[in-house]
């Protein structure tokens, strides 16, 4: 399967350009809306919450404390998001080129994590610059962020590659997911600060693989902390046992895919 990848590296590549100028090639703002989306969010969230959530922020009372808490998490939960709402559809979305070519199928996942990471990059980016010139970049805390991103990177794709598959069988887990992600940001501390809530709450919201990984950026962005990487090993083997079971139901279903599609 690695040796298929590499010899269609081009063909991967290539899918991952056409996705990037078919999403911003004929609007007039083009990749700017790639920044103004997640902008407009944050605005938002600033506006309504900022007053409210700085005050829950022990030791963190700077004016860009809440909008740099809210920004961690925001641009990571959204990899997260365009990872498994693009990985659910893959395989119905390129349904006839599927039936028309021949090619190893694992290659539109890859494009869909290469276009997602690409994206997130690109505005994680801007991110980095706004932290440098408010004088709140972390130093050497900031490559604590790699890891993190891998973890979360191998959780999201191993769910992904299982929805994915599920969803050319059982359609009804297209809608399923895009309900799943409405509960689930919520149930993630993305907007509040996890300290605001009661001891029972916080126990409970543990059990959420991504209030986890949220929990660990906000530390190293929002209060220039070592993240508690002992949190995270049931995240990690999570998502190990994500992408195994993953992969086990891609290959088994493979060769059918093409007749359910």
């Amino acid at each position: 399967m690695l040796l298929a990848i590499y010899r269609y590296r081009g063909f991967i590549i290539s899918s991952v350009k056409r996705d990037f100028q078919s999403r911003y090639q004929t609007s007039m703002l083009g990749a700017l809306w790639l920044v103004l989306q997640p902008l407009a969010m944050i605005l938002v969230y600033t506006l309504v919450f900022s007053q409210v959530m700085r005050a829950r922020m022990p030791g963190e009372a700077g004016p860009f404390a809440y909008s740099i808490y809210l920004c961690s998490g925001v641009l990571t939960w959204a990899l997260f998001t365009e990872i498994l709402d693009k990985s659910q559809n893959v395989f119905l979305g390129n349904a006839n080129l599927i039936k028309k070519l021949s090619f190893p199928k694992i290659c539109l996942p890859i494009t869909v994590i290469l276009s997602a990471v690409l994206n997130f990059l690109i505005i994680f980016t801007l991110f980095i610059l706004f932290l440098v010139f408010t004088g709140n970049f972390p130093n050497m805390l900031f490559f604590a962020v790699i890891p993190l991103l891998c973890v979360q990177l191998i959780f999201s794709v191993g769910l992904g590659m299982i929805f994915g598959v599920m969803n050319v069988f059982f359609r009804d887990v297209g809608q399923f997911v895009t309900v799943l992600l409405q509960f689930w940001f919520w149930f993630t501390p993305v907007v509040y600060v996890l300290n605001s809530l009661p001891e029972w709450a916080r126990h409970i919201l543990m059990y959420n693989p991504m209030a986890r990984l949220m929990a660990c950026y906000q530390s190293i962005f929002a209060y220039h902390k070592m993240p508690d990487w002992y949190s995270l090993w049931p995240v990690l083997l999570l998502g190990i046992i994500f992408c195994a079971l993953g992969m086990r139901l891609f290959k088994k279903h493979s060769a059918d895919m093409v007749d359910e599609l």
